[in-house]
Formats: C-alpha cells, structure tokens, sequence
C-alpha cells in the first residue's frame, strides 16, 4: 500500500474477535466488478460469529449494506447480492452483470455465517497448467473472483525461484550452478516439488526479478482482504552440484520416473536439512511476510526409500523443525495427495508416523481428492489432525465436460456432520487447471457459507438463470442433462478425452488419452440440441455463447472416436474408397471444430503463447517462454516423454496445426501402404511424427492468433446442422 494514502479503517472489538474492514478498499473492489456502481453500496463491519467470517446484506436509506467482519466478507455478501437479487453470475467462461437500472432492495436482513475456518484455493500444477503467464492484471481479476467466493486461504507461490536463488547464491553457488537447477517457467510445480532440474531452462533474471516484484502484489492484495496465504518451505530438493560442493552432505538421488534426469535430494537425516530450511523461511519472510502457513509435501509421487516408522517420523520432525528454527508459529500444510498416489507404500503404520511426529496445531493436512478418494474415511480423519475436504479436478489441464456434481453438493455437509471426520476444519478446490468446467466450481464453492446438502437438480435450474440472465425451458432441460451425464462421472483420474489429440493410432485408446465415456454419449448429444434450440432466446449472453461452444466440442470430441474406428476397419480391410472417406471426415471433423473454437478466446493456443512471449524483453526470452508453452500443452518434455499428450487441450490453433498434422501425416502413410500393397510400418512412422512434433515444439513463426473471430452460436448451429444425424447414428 502506498505511503500517504488515506486508510479508513473500521475496527470493532469485542471478547474474542477482531473485525477490520478498510472501507477504501472495499469500494474500490466494488468498483472493479460493477464499475460505476460502488456509489449504491455501503460498507460496514461486524464482527466474527465465534471466530467464523460472517456477513450480512440489508438496505438503508435507499442504498445495498454490505456487511463483513473482513474484506473478504464485504466481497461474499456483494455477490451473494449479485447472484441472489439481480441473477448475475461472474465466472472464467462468461460473466453476467446485466444489472437492472435500480437495484433491488434487501427487504430483511441476511446473515450469514461459514461453517468453515479454511476455504483452501489452488494445486501447484494450476500455477503451470493454467496459470504460469498471467500477469498482474489476470491475478487481480482472479484474487477479486476467490474473494467473491469466499476463499481465505489461497496456495502462493509465484516468486519461490527468487528466494532459492538467494539463498543458495549465499551457500557460494554460482550463476552456472543454479542454471542446471532451476527449470523453465511452464515447469515450475515440479521443479517445486522436487520432480525435475532445468528441463526449459535456463531460466533468466529478469524472470525471477519481475515474479518477486509480482508476488508481493499478489500477497499485499489477498491479505488485505483477510485472506491467509500459504508460502512454501523446504523439503530437501538441491542443486545437482550440491553434492560437489558439501561432499559429506547425505544426498540421494531420486528420479520421477517420467523421462528426466536424477534430481537430489538432501536427506533430512544431515545437519544442513534444518540449516537450509531455516534460511529459506527467513530469507522468504524478509520478502514476502507471513500468516505462518507453509506447504511442504516431501514425498510427491515419489516413494520414501524405506517404509520404517522410525525413518518416516524422525523425517517428518526434521521437516517440520526446519520452518520452526525460522518461525515458531510455523503450520505445515500438507497435500494429502501421495496416500492416494502411493497408497500401497502408505499403510496406516507409515501415515501415522508422518502425520503423528507433528503436533495436532501445527499441521493441517489437504485431503486433496475427497470428491472421488477420499483418503480421510480410512484414516481416522488423518488421526485427529486438521484436515481439509477437497475439490480435484481438470488433470493436465485437459477441457472435457467433467465431474462429480452429486457428491460435490453433498458430500462436504456430510463430511462436516460426521462424528468419524473429527477435526475438518474447512473445504477446498485443488485443480490442476482451471478457466473451464465453470459450473462445477460455481457448486462447490456454493458450500461455503452453509453446512447442509445443496440440491443439485435445484442448483443447476438457478444456475441457467443467471448465467443466462433469464429462464429458458430449453437450458433448464440441457442442464439437468449435463448433470446427469458429463457431471456424473466415474472414477477415473479426469475426464474422457478425445482420440484427436492422441499420437495417430487405430487403437481406440492410448496412454495418455483414455476415450471411454462413463456416460451415454447420445444424451449428451440431446442437451446439445436444446442449448442449440435455445440460441435465439439466448444469444446475447456471454455464458451461453461459451456453454453451446463447450459443448458442441465435447459432442464431436466424442464423434471422433467412432468415425477413428470406421477408418481404422476400412483400413484393415483393404476398402481403400471408404479408408479415403472416414479419413477425410476425420480430417474435416477437426477443422470443423477448430473454426467452432476459434470464436472464444477461452479455446485459442495463440493466447497461451502470445501471453508466454509477453513475459519476455527479449528475443531470446520470448522463444523461450514460446518453447516452455508449446512443449507443456504437447510433448510436455523431450519428443521421447513418456508424459506426451497429458496436458493436452482441445483448442484452435492446437487442433489444426498440430493434431491435425499428425493424423495427415499417418493418413498419407497408410495410403502409401494401400497403394503399393507394403505393411504398413508403423517404427518408422513413429519415428518420423517424433521428429516431425520436436520441430513443432521448437518453432517460432507467429502462426497463431490471440484474437477471437466470428459468430460462435451460428457455427454451434450450423454444425448441429452439419453433424446431428450422424452422432446419433453413430456407435461408440
């Protein structure tokens, strides 16, 4: 905050709470989200039910009186008014704010109260599969989206590079050294996490100068709403000259068994494991301050070198002791992630030891996936320690129609009143990506500010409404649809994907791309119909242009799969005229849907890499940040990854200048095989599109755009149109 401001501070006091609300602030968020209206508001605090946020709405002297016993709180009554009186949505994918001309006024009070300490935001994969160019404009767009929603306890970690590079500059490492440690910017999670060193590096300067200067804006701004922000900490991830320069430091090699290199790790049995992590909490406090939550999982999808009680507790102590020598009030956060990732090696006898060597306050651990395996029901809730319930959702980033609406409206009221969940202190999201699958975040953070079970079947009707900003029979039948299908899902780790995107094959499905649906593909294909049939009516909203979008996409994501088959059957008869058309529908299908996408800025490639370019000041920066963004969402490392086609996405650009490609490339190929009578050979081929994506990766021709063209809704229609009639003939 800049000096010589005037800060209007509100405070109140009472026996065991503490409300502030800076009014300034306040108006000025107002501002930002209904511009031009922050003049009908009024600010004013109140204190915490029982050290619970709490709000309230009521009118006075013609005006909206938003309550709050923090800014957080203002934010969530604000929008609590928005959704509730005006049937306005703000969302990632389409924002409704079609305010009436007077706003309607709070006939009784409202009051209401979370029954949740922690409302927990973010996974270290959305800072890279999403969110690894935003710049400070985006973040406060999305800072202002989780305090309209309630969040208090966002994961922050953009900036972590800088304090590593000072920290280990101050051990005596060189710039050559940590050039082989620090990894590109797209790969920053895992880097993180102790996965991998330098693979889309080296990483420049002004990168890390500029993350610093743009983390300390995140932090001051979620802070001042209330929020508590969790920073991270050390787990034992050292440069690989670490063992050149402290020879008798214990330092193992570990490997994450996706195609890199060794990463070392410094065992926390070493005097310098507490030494290390006592200097990067300060040198990070110095920096960015504090709320004493830090992050620290030392052991992502990667297994403990012995499953020893001893080993598993004196290590967790170690961890632990090494935020505490920084900061005595030091919570250890912990993603929950690895007891279900590595739930053969985690019995309860190892999660004990782990958990238990911390003291109950100290710890609160993300049960990160508790809407598909929950891991906390055969825990004891996590042996009495802090826990919080959680959201997964979108691995790799990947955009199918997916989830688990039923349980994400139940299943944490459930949670909560269960004598067997002991200490939940809070719910949470924990995507790998997000800007998509709007809904579903939308119904889970509807938990919120209440204890008991929401109606889905209700819930999507209001949803339509002020998504849309009126009823429509159509949508309201479309979206109970949509819930029944695609929001009904299995338990499959994300959601089907489309064979498209995978490396050209007769296979119906391959590593990577799993096409199975757990839902009737022609249901879908009848809320397709009524969202087209809903056009007229509905056409000006921004939220439905991107629902008939999504889902037109999802209906011929779907569509691939049985046409890929009737090409692969022509091919393996000999049919060489219905090899020829199946193959060239295939084709047409994606140009198809890459033309639908490009009328949203929401499905462009060209904004991913525009955006990773604009973090660059210079050439070389930029065609570095270019190669980071290309490679994440394709090969995601080199042109051997075994992680090819994890973060794939189905986006303009994407689908016809590189999925596209392949499927040409393999289609000529078999066409030779036919013409000639040859085996087809299918080792020389993949060696060929190997190459042939390696060289994609590396490019920089500007070849994509960022601008989005053309009438979405009418090409929704006219492909309904086009296609209709053969998704329900179709068999998949």
């Amino acid at each position: 905050m800049k000096k010589g401001l005037l800060i209007l501070i509100v405070t109140v006091f009472s026996l065991n709470t503490y409300a502030q609300v800076d009014q300034k602030a306040s108006y000025e968020f107002i501002e930002r989200i209904i511009p031009g209206k922050s003049g009908a508001f009024l600010v004013e605090p109140i204190t915490a039910d029982n050290n619970k946020d709490a709000f309230e709405l009521d009118s006075r002297d013609g005006k909206i009186v938003l309550r709050g016993n923090n800014g957080l709180s203002v934010a969530a009554a604000l929008n609590y008014y928005l959704k509730t009186y005006c049937f306005c949505d703000i969302g990632w994918n389409g924002t409704n704010l079609n305010l009436p001309a007077n706003l309607p006024g709070v006939t009784a009070k409202i009051h209401k109260t979370t029954p949740y300490q922690y409302r927990y935001y973010l996974n270290y994969c959305t800072f890279n599969y999403t969110m690894a160019w935003w710049d400070w404009a985006r973040w406060q767009k999305e800072i202002d989206w989780m305090a309209l929603n309630g969040i208090n306890m966002p994961l922050a970690i953009t900036g972590e590079e800088a304090i590593w590079q000072d920290v280990y500059k101050s051990m005596g490492f060189t710039d050559k050294e940590l050039d082989a440690f620090f990894c590109g910017p797209a790969y920053f999670s895992w880097f993180w996490m102790g996965n991998i060193d330098a693979w889309g590096g080296p990483l420049p300067q002004h990168w890390m100068d500029s993350h610093r200067a743009l983390q300390k804006k995140i932090l001051e701004r979620e802070r001042s709403f209330g929020m508590k922000p969790v920073l991270s900490s050390f787990t034992g991830h050292v440069p690989p000259s670490f063992k050149d320069r402290f020879p008798k430091a214990k330092v193992k090699r570990t490997n994450w068994d996706a195609g890199f290199p060794d990463v070392f790790i410094l065992d926390p049995d070493d005097e310098l494991f507490e030494t290390i992590g006592k200097k990067y909490i300060e040198a990070q406090n110095k920096e960015f301050g504090t709320d004493h939550l830090y992050s620290a999982d030392t052991f992502n999808e990667n297994v403990p070198p012995t499953n020893d009680s001893t080993y598993l507790d004196g290590m967790s102590k170690k961890v632990f002791r090494s935020m505490t020598a920084a900061d005595p009030k030091a919570v250890w956060v912990m993603q929950g992630w690895m007891f279900h990732y590595n739930n053969k090696f985690w019995q309860p006898q190892q999660i004990k030891a782990l958990l238990n060597a911390v003291p109950n306050d100290q710890m609160i651990v993300l049960d990160l996936y508790s809407d598909s395996h929950p891991v906390w029901n055969r825990t004891e809730a996590y042996y009495g320690k802090p826990w919080i319930w959680s959201m997964l959702q979108n691995f790799g980033g990947n955009i199918s129609l997916f989830g688990r609406m039923r349980h994400v409206a139940a299943d944490p009221a459930i949670a909560l009143h269960d004598p067997e969940s002991k200490n939940m202190v809070g719910i949470g999201i924990t995507p790998e990506g997000i800007e998509q699958n709007p809904a579903l975040f939308a119904l889970m953070l509807e938990n919120v500010w209440r204890d008991t079970p929401i109606d889905a079947d209700a819930w999507v009707n209001n949803y339509a409404h002020r998504r849309y900003g009126q009823t429509n029979a159509n949508a309201s039948e479309a979206w109970h649809i949509l819930l029944n299908t695609v929001y009904s899902s299995g338990l499959s780790e994300g959601g089907p994907e489309s064979i498209i995107v995978a490396r050209p094959t007769m296979q119906k499905t391959i590593d990577r791309v799993l096409t199975k649906l757990s839902y009737d593909p022609l249901k879908l294909a009848k809320a397709w119909e009524l969202l087209v049939n809903a056009a007229d009516s509905l056409k000006q909203s921004d939220g439905y242009q991107y629902d008939v979008i999504d889902v037109t996409r999802q209906v011929l994501a779907n569509y691939a799969s049985p046409l890929q088959q009737k090409m692969a059957s022509a091919y393996k008869s000999g049919d060489k005229e219905a090899f020829k058309q199946y193959s060239t529908a295939f084709l047409q299908l994606m140009d198809d849907m890459d033309d639908l996408l490009s009328t949203r800025k929401d499905f462009l490639l060209g904004k991913w890499i525009n955006e990773a370019r604009a973090n660059g000041i210079t050439e070389k920066e930029k065609n570095l940040y270019e190669l980071n963004s290309r490679d994440l969402v394709t090969l995601w490392g080199d042109k051997e990854s075994g992680l090819s086609e994890y973060s794939n996405r189905q986006w303009a650009g994407l689908i016809k200048g590189y999925y596209k490609q392949r499927w040409e490339l393999y289609f000529s190929q078999l066409n030779k095989a036919m013409a000639t009578g040859a085996a087809f050979d299918a080792k020389a081929f993949d060696a060929q599109v190997k190459n042939w994506e390696w060289q994609w990766v590396n490019k920089h021709d500007n070849a994509y755009t960022d601008v989005a063209k053309g009438d979405g809704v009418q090409k929704a229609k006219a492909l309904f149109a086009k296609y209709n009639s053969l998704v329900l003939q179709a068999t998949y």
